[in-house]
């Protein structure tokens, strides 16, 4: 297996995860949010499908967006002169597992992946918080690794998570 980003392969190899929103984004939508600085795609592929994807974007975590409880649970992490209006956030975008490849422990390598990317330095812009809007289906998921509810009620069909990084760094 190896993983690329999405601009440095021609061909995406055949993927089917069973969410046709989550197909769709990897075969229609990937490049044209790379090439427009949106998101940043990454594939996991053998040699003849792609096993998984994932995308991640720039986000925050804001006074204005979140539960006003969760809110100041958050700052009191912070010193009060360091207090903000907002502190920045990676988000991750889609993530998918193609279905022949379920149950391996792909997705939640990557998200351990992904975090430890971030709290390696390894980026050029700091971020403190991991943040995904979860399908509901998918909440079981993200609260094993470790995500939480930044609101007290979904929106629509997902629920905002986070994920705070100084866990790791601690």
């Amino acid at each position: 297996m190896r993983l690329i980003k999405i601009e440095d392969t021609n061909e995406i190899k055949p993927f089917n995860c069973g969410d046709d929103d989550l197909n769709g984004f990897l075969l229609e939508d990937a490049r044209y949010y790379q090439e427009q600085l949106i998101a940043n795609t990454f594939i996991m592929e053998d040699e003849e499908a792609t096993i998984a994807f994932f995308s991640l974007l720039n986000d925050k975590i804001s006074q204005t967006t979140i539960d006003k409880n969760l809110w100041r649970k958050l700052c009191k992490s912070f010193p009060y002169r360091k207090h903000l209006g907002s502190y920045p956030a990676v988000k991750i975008g889609r993530l998918g597992v193609a279905t022949s490849h379920r149950g391996e422990g792909i997705g939640t390598d990557i998200v351990s992946a992904v975090k430890q990317m971030l709290i390696n330095r390894q980026s050029v812009s700091a971020t403190r918080f991991l943040t995904v809007d979860a399908y509901l289906s998918a909440v079981p998921f993200y609260e094993k690794n470790g995500f939480r509810p930044l609101l007290n009620t979904p929106c629509e069909d997902t629920l905002p998570m986070y994920f705070d990084l100084m866990q790791l760094v601690k």
